[in-house]
């Protein structure tokens, strides 16, 4: 009996050994880390799991995107990453680095799984805008972190991220503003125009 409890007791330890290992290889980043790194980004994110984890997610939602585009929508795609990689390695200069390096993972993944389909929308509403002729808002909402809506008005596209608001469902981005209570979407789509009031069809 005591053998087999020592070996049992043995392979424990050994089992737990390896944890750490394991743990490790699930929280490399993307990139490689054995690799002189200039930006002190880099540098933290492959001494944080909790960056390096967020770092790989986006690494695969990016693929995952990349592989839906083409032409010049794929060239676009892939400016903008490395856009967002500058931004990134430029959160040095914050006075909060960690939060400034999170967020801006959260927005980026969120941004890649909304315009390119990659999660299915949560719900969907058409809205009628004032105007001669009157024109069409077309919405549709995502449950990503932070939350997101693809909004479609005068023959263009803007995605917008969740904002507070004291009541209703607010979103902005690009300087563009949707704002839904009870079923009337308040629109604001450029500085020059006054916010209109769109009736859900």
């Amino acid at each position: 009996m005591g053998i087999r409890i020592d070996a049992h007791a043995g392979l424990l330890v050994a089992m737990l050994a390896g944890l750490p290992c394991i743990a490790a290889a699930q929280a490399t980043p993307s990139f490689d880390c054995s690799q002189k790194l200039v930006s002190s980004v880099e540098q933290r994110i492959c001494r944080d799991e909790k960056l390096a984890a967020m770092d790989r997610e986006l690494a695969d939602v990016y693929a995952a995107a990349l592989a839906k585009a083409s032409g010049s929508d794929a060239d676009a795609l892939q400016a903008a990453q490395r856009a967002f990689i500058k931004r990134r390695n430029d959160c040095w200069k914050t006075t909060d680095v960690q939060d400034c390096v999170e967020n801006g993972y959260k927005r980026r993944t969120a941004e890649l799984q909304a315009r390119y389909g990659l999660v299915k929308a949560i719900g969907a509403g058409r809205y009628q805008c004032p105007g001669t002729p009157a024109q069409e808002v077309a919405a549709e909402f995502f449950a990503t972190d932070p939350p997101t809506a693809m909004i479609q008005y005068a023959g263009a596209t803007q995605l917008m991220f969740v904002a507070p608001s004291g009541s209703g469902a607010r979103y902005t981005g690009g300087n563009r503003q949707f704002w839904e209570h009870q079923g009337v979407a308040l629109v604001r789509w450029d500085a020059s125009t006054r916010e209109m009031r769109c009736p859900k069809l």
